[in-house]
């Protein structure tokens, strides 16, 4: 097992998130890793973070990686996030990410928690992804 595979992992779902029709719609292109600086815009995305175990076996070296797409709205209620939670969670399960390195065996739904926030609203949303980082 290595960590070699995270950064890959990442890319491909901020560039799924990104170029899905459904979840532009709700946010735009408002989906960070790191919020940039000056105002906070009202619904956005933040991915991250992530916990990476071994899943190497007699067949090759892998990794499961437990990883986080948080939506954050100033909204008084939960309705508009669990909108975009929805379209984050069909974008990322539907399938179809290409990693630049190591292969995505499965990419699956793992929890979700809807909380208050202040006065806003969050739903961390969690996936599990398996690579094998030894398929090319």
């Amino acid at each position: 097992m290595s960590y070699a595979s995270t950064a890959s992992l990442q890319q491909a779902v901020f560039v799924q998130l990104t170029t899905d029709a459904g979840v532009t719609a709700l946010v735009g292109n408002d989906i960070y890793d790191a919020l940039p600086e000056g105002p906070v815009p009202n619904l956005y995305l933040s991915i991250g973070p992530e916990v990476v175990r071994d899943r190497s076996d007699k067949t090759g070296s892998g990794a499961q990686h437990d990883f986080a797409v948080t939506v954050v709205s100033d909204a008084a209620g939960f309705s508009s996030a669990k909108r975009v939670a929805a379209a984050v969670s069909d974008a990322l399960t539907g399938g179809g990410l290409s990693l630049s390195r190591g292969v995505l065996v499965s990419l699956n739904f793992l929890r979700a928690r809807a909380r208050r926030v202040g006065s806003g609203r969050e739903i961390e949303i969690w996936f599990r992804a398996r690579v094998d980082e030894d398929a090319a």
